[in-house]
């Protein structure tokens, strides 16, 4: 590996105000997580499998990785941002890869109130890459195994849709592929997007949103009962 190449992939193994990977209680997941792992490789799938099933999808406020961790839900922000810092708190370099989707990947996945209220491009939508075996992984943890089961069985998207949602830690996972229409590239955090667009978030009175968050729980937790 050149010198830079080296100070590239340095780049993907720093902590921001937002993926707070050395925050203590981020640290001590990823030691428990990965304590019996005996490679890079079952040390990414032990993180990518907690990410996936223990922190549920949900729209929520982007949060930092710490306490994303506490909360234990999180949208496809949320649950990357977490990844990225516990792959980075046992020193895996690991990155964000952002794209602009359309709203329809997630027609039926959220309740129809939410699903006409959003945009009809989802702006950011991150998935992590991380490096093993000198090449970045997409490794995209977006919706748990139990709400995936339950978005197959009601018909929502098919196999062909999403073809898995399980990795290997060898080839590149991405559930969100079939509605891609913009690559953004890549990103070292994503502290820069959240402050670029800190002012685009929906004039929804409080007592208004909080309905909608909690029908969108109640719907999102009826799918994993499927």
């Amino acid at each position: 590996m050149n010198l830079k190449h080296s100070k590239r992939i340095n780049e993907f193994l720093i902590a921001s105000e937002y993926c707070n990977f050395k925050h203590h209680d981020i640290i001590a997941k990823a030691k428990e997580l990965t304590a019996d792992s005996k490679s890079s490789e079952e040390t990414a799938l032990s993180i990518f499998y907690f990410v996936r099933d223990h922190i549920k999808f949900m729209l929520e406020d982007f949060i930092k990785a710490s306490e994303a961790l506490k909360l234990s839900r999180g949208d496809c922000g949320i649950k990357t941002n977490l990844q990225v810092a516990l792959l980075r708190a046992v020193n895996i370099p690991a990155r964000f890869h952002v794209v602009a989707l359309s709203k329809a990947s997630l027609k039926g996945v959220v309740t129809d109130p939410i699903y006409h209220l959003m945009p009809d491009v989802i702006k950011y939508h991150p998935w992590c890459e991380c490096h093993l075996s000198e090449n970045w992984i997409a490794c995209d943890t977006l919706f748990d195994k139990s709400l995936a089961e339950g978005i197959y069985k009601k018909k929502i998207h098919d196999k062909k849709d999403i073809p898995t949602i399980d990795w290997d830690g060898k080839k590149n996972l991405n559930t969100m592929t079939k509605w891609i229409i913009e690559d953004k590239g890549i990103y070292v955090s994503l502290d820069e997007i959240l402050e670029a667009n800190e002012d685009e978030s929906l004039a929804i009175p409080e007592t208004a949103q909080r309905a909608l968050k909690d029908s969108l729980m109640s719907h999102l937790n009826q799918l994993r009962k499927v």
